[in-house]
């Protein structure tokens, strides 16, 4: 029996990615119809704002989340409350402000991402996403096949002081060092994925980049450097981008394997209150076929985006 897919009323936030989804009131008893309608939405418009959603709580944001996949925890950072909560607390120094898709540091990183605004600053703290699709053909022709051709090492273990570039005294703050180099990096992940992917649903191919890519694989330092930043030049052109003003109950939902987000850090020491829930991923493959692969830890640890949830369950059952 096929499900009749609910008509969505939209309004574009942006020219090239994001909308908004009206008279939508989220959580875990959406009728299946309007999932599948959110999900065609999703994967049009890369990133949909809901407005109003002060009626969510925690087990509501996960019950939402398990209408579109599988919730999965961060492969390093404990969850809030044991609901696949991600907490970002600025007040904390948590304050991801660069270029980056989530989790690309393991293998099957995030499909999606459901974030939800509880506390903001007064003025700014916004979010801006960017079309990561769009950017590949924004690409000329040389170019294409240039990034088609290569493969990144994505890793969580680099100097975040100077890429987030926090403040002297975030920096020098024991606390937020303990975040990033005891919590955040328990584990140092390595992980080759292409630099071109191709969606998994629509088929698109779109700069699989971000502030976890370091390195190109087979090119020396200063040159891998170079064409990192000239492909992420295309990401980040404003016509590819959209920036969301927040609301206390405001929920963002994008297609991580679509997108970069950027949360700009412009508040000074106001506090900043979201949580996030992401949903498990697939393996992502080049224009050629080939897959991602985990090049470090060599034996990791059982945690979920290192392969895909169904095969966790696989081995959980012996099959």
């Amino acid at each position: 029996m096929t499900t009749a897919t609910t008509e969505l009323r939209l309004t574009p936030a942006a020219g090239r990615i994001g909308a908004v989804v009206h008279d939508v009131r989220l959580g875990g008893d959406l009728p299946a119809g309007t999932v599948t309608a959110i999900e065609t939405a999703l994967y049009r418009h890369k990133v949909l704002f809901f407005r109003s959603q002060q009626h969510l709580d925690d087990a509501e944001h996960e019950a939402f989340a398990r209408l579109l996949g599988q919730p999965v925890d961060h492969p390093t950072v404990p969850s809030a409350d044991g609901r696949y909560i991600f907490e970002l607390d600025a007040t904390k120094g948590v304050r991801a402000n660069n270029w980056h898709t989530d989790v690309t540091f393991v293998p099957s990183y995030p499909k999606a991402s459901i974030l939800r605004a509880l506390e903001l600053p007064e003025a700014g703290g916004s979010t801006v996403w960017a079309n990561t699709a769009a950017a590949y053909q924004d690409l000329p022709a040389p170019l294409k096949t240039l990034a088609e051709s290569l493969r990144a090492v994505h890793t969580n273990d680099y100097d975040y002081a100077a890429t987030l570039a926090l403040t002297p005294e975030l920096a020098e703050n024991p606390q937020v060092a303990k975040l990033f180099r005891q919590v955040f990096v328990s584990t140092a992940f390595k992980t080759e994925h292409p630099v071109v992917r191709v969606h998994p649903v629509t088929g698109e191919r779109s700069l699989l980049l971000g502030a976890f890519a370091q390195r190109i694989q087979g090119v020396p330092s200063a040159d891998s450097k170079a064409l990192i930043a000239l492909f992420q030049r295309y990401v980040e052109r404003l016509e590819n981008t959209v920036r969301w003003a927040w609301q206390v109950g405001d929920v963002a939902l994008w297609d991580n394997r679509a997108t970069q987000h950027y949360a700009v850090n412009d508040y000074g020491d106001q506090p900043r209150l979201v949580r996030r829930i992401t949903l498990d991923g697939d393996l992502p493959v080049g224009v050629d076929g080939t897959p991602s692969r985990l090049l470090e830890p060599t034996e990791p640890p059982a945690v979920a985006g290192l392969v895909p949830a169904e095969q966790l369950e696989e081995a959980r059952l012996g099959a």
